[in-house]
Parts: structure tokens; sequence; C-alpha cells
């Protein structure tokens, strides 16, 4: 007799990421014999730059295929922890080792993070649009997300009168993304000071996920809480190494926060993936070490983030009035589509011009549409000239 699978409470009401399903599909489509462009993926299309893939293999070279510390090897955490030091600028204790959690991705780290801090009867802001991914780690934490919507004269960004708007007596943290995926927007260092500081007053937690930081158009990397917050006492800073280093299979993310969260992350860690890949590890610490080469790739793959961004802007000024975030980060363009029906206008581009985008609803915002440009620039100019089309028709 078959037996019937029943999900347990524990999963039961998740759902898959809708960002990746959209470029599943794309790809099935695509195997079907359609000429799909996919312009729906959070992924860089550029080769992983060479000195990684050589520090890579020299680590495999030298043997550095065993287990780490669970919460990474050392050297790579003594790094990190230098950075975060270097950005508080002597305001409180210098970042220990100790005090970093290297992760199996960024999304790992996060996961991690609304575990160790959130639970049962605990209230979350999350600034809406927001990834995707944040309402299922806080509701898998048990928790409630509570969306907080952007202000659009500030492009979809929350400030501290609408979190307070939304708070509750339950309110225990916030969830936030600069540069901001979906939309590209940047919070400058007011507003972040600004946040940090309503944080800090109401004793709320705040991970704030940075890793997005150094595909920026105004300046040369977004600005962090860490740069700004009065304490850090209240912060877990979150970042890694798949966007700006086009390293999205080494799966390396990481945490910098107070050593008692550190210490009950890595122990949560110790009982999922214990550590991340060694030899990912390794070519991670050679991207974070070696500036030089590293600063040249960051800046021609953001040189080309840019230029794709300007044409598709030019191309999408043909459609009268439209409602389009100012990207100043990131890869993607968020545009409010015909008839504040994001979901049937991502069908009818798949369908009609087998163009994939992402419905605005997987991020809480079903009048818009995610756009991402991280595709060769005649894809993302094709694209654009589909939705320009299928707007007017």
């Amino acid at each position: 007799m078959s037996h019937p699978f029943v999900p347990s409470p524990n999963v039961a009401a998740i759902k898959e990421s809708a960002t990746i399903a959209v470029s599943q599909r794309a790809r099935a489509l695509r195997a079907a014999g359609r000429a799909i462009i996919d312009l729906g993926a959070g992924e860089p299309d550029f080769d992983t730059p060479a000195f990684i893939l050589d520090a890579t293999k020299s680590a495999l070279d030298a043997g550095h295929t065993r287990y780490t510390a669970v919460d990474g090897i050392l050297p790579l955490r003594e790094v990190i922890a230098a950075d975060a030091t270097r950005r508080r600028a002597g305001r409180d204790a210098a970042v220990t080792a100790g005090e970093v959690v290297v992760s199996t991705g960024s999304k790992q780290s996060l996961h991690n993070a609304t575990f160790a801090l959130f639970g049962p009867g605990d209230d979350v802001l999350l600034a809406v649009p927001s990834w995707v991914s944040y309402v299922e780690m806080v509701g898998l934490a048990r928790a409630n997300p509570v969306g907080v919507p952007g202000d659009p004269s500030r492009g979809l960004k929350v400030t501290p009168a609408l979190l307070e708007r939304h708070a509750t007596p339950r309110t225990r943290g916030l969830l936030l993304n600069s540069p901001t995926n979906p939309t590209g927007a940047v919070y400058d260092a007011d507003e972040l000071r600004a946040i940090t500081d309503l944080a800090a007053a109401r004793g709320w937690w705040l991970v704030s996920d940075e890793i997005y930081g150094r595909i920026t158009y105004r300046l040369p990397e977004a600005p962090s809480v860490l740069d700004v917050a009065a304490r850090r006492d209240n912060l877990v800073v979150v970042n890694g190494v798949a966007k700006a280093y086009a390293m999205t299979g080494f799966r390396i993310g990481w945490s910098v926060a107070p050593r008692p969260v550190s210490q009950a992350m890595t122990a949560l860690q110790s009982h999922t993936t214990s550590n991340a890949a060694t030899e990912s590890q390794y070519a991670t610490l050679a991207a974070l070490t070696r500036t030089a080469e590293a600063d040249a790739a960051v800046r021609a793959m953001v040189s080309e983030f840019r230029a794709r961004r300007d044409a598709a802007r030019a191309i999408l000024s043909a459609i009268p009035g439209l409602d389009l975030v100012e990207p100043d980060g990131a890869f993607y363009l968020y545009c409010r589509a015909p008839g504040n029906d994001g979901t049937a206008f991502a069908s009818r581009l798949l369908d009609e011009e087998g163009i994939a985008v992402v419905p605005g609803a997987a991020f809480g915002t079903p009048e818009w549409v995610r756009v991402s440009y991280a595709a060769a620039r005649a894809d993302v100019e094709a694209g654009m000239h589909a939705i320009v089309r299928t707007w007017q028709a």
C-alpha cells in the first residue's frame, strides 16, 4: 500500500523561489526548442576572474579538501573582520574573527541569522518589495514577517516613519537590503543612519543584506550599516562573493555579528551543513586579498552593467510615463506593468516574445516586474524592445 506524503508543518506553507522558478521555466522552454532570452536571472553572466580560478586549483593541489572549522578558515575570517573594523573607523572595539561565520552562500548566512534571532511570537519587518526568500526564512523561524511598503517617491525604499507605522510591541527586528533586489535602489549613508538609529532606539535586531554592495553606479561601493551605525551590538551584516566576483557557484557568504550571535549561528550551522566548501573558502580568500586584481575585475563588470543599464533605459524611454525605479546598484530594472498586473505582463512577454522576467508578486508588489540586465548586451536590448512592443500592443 502506498504511503501518501503529508508535509510536516515545518515546510507545509513554504513556496518555491519564484526567481529560480522563472529561470527553470526559461531553460525548459529553451530545451524544447523555443528561442528564449532569460532576463529573470539574479546571476552575473561573466566568467569568474582567472586569478580566482587559479587560486582554487592551487588550493586543491595543496590538499585543501578536508573539513575546516564550522565557521570557516581563520585567515578568511580575519580578512573579513579586518574589513569590518576598517568600516567602524575606531568607533568601537575591533571586529574579531570570532564574530565572523563563513557559510554556504549569503542565503545560508541570512537563514542562520533569522533562525538565531527570531522565533514564535516575533514580528520581523521587511522592506517591500523584498527579496523572495526573506518571507520564507522568517516563516521557517516561526516568526511573523511584516511587510513595510516602500515610498514610491524614494525608489520604493522604506523610512523610519514607515517602519514605525508598521511596528508592534512584538517587533523584534528588521531585514534590510541595499543595493536592493529587486529594484536596484541604494540607501545612502543618511538613510541608513536614520534606520540604524531607530533600530538601536527600539531595541530591534537589524539584519543587513549587502551582497550587491560593490555593484553600484554613483559610488565605488554602497554604504554599509557598519559605516554609519552608532553601535553594532544589534547588527548582523551579511555579504558574500557571488555577485561582485561572479562566484555564484562557489557558494560562499558570511555574517558579521556580536560574538554570542555568531556562536549561535555556528552551532546551528554545525548541525546543517557544517563548513562551507574548503576550496571555495580559499578561492574567496584570494578574491578578498588580491585586491588589485579583484578591483580591476569588479570595475570591468560594473562598467559593462552600467552600459547595459543605460542602453535598457534608453530603449524603455519609448514608453510614455513609465514608472521605473532609478537603479543605482545591483543589475535590475523594476518597472510598473501595464494595467498594474505584473504576472499577466510577464506571461505575455514569455509566451509572445520569448522573454523571461520575474513578476513583482514574487517580491510583494504584484503591480511590478523585475528585469535583469545580467545578460549579454544584445539580449538585454532585444528584451527591452520586446517589452516596448508588448506594452504598446
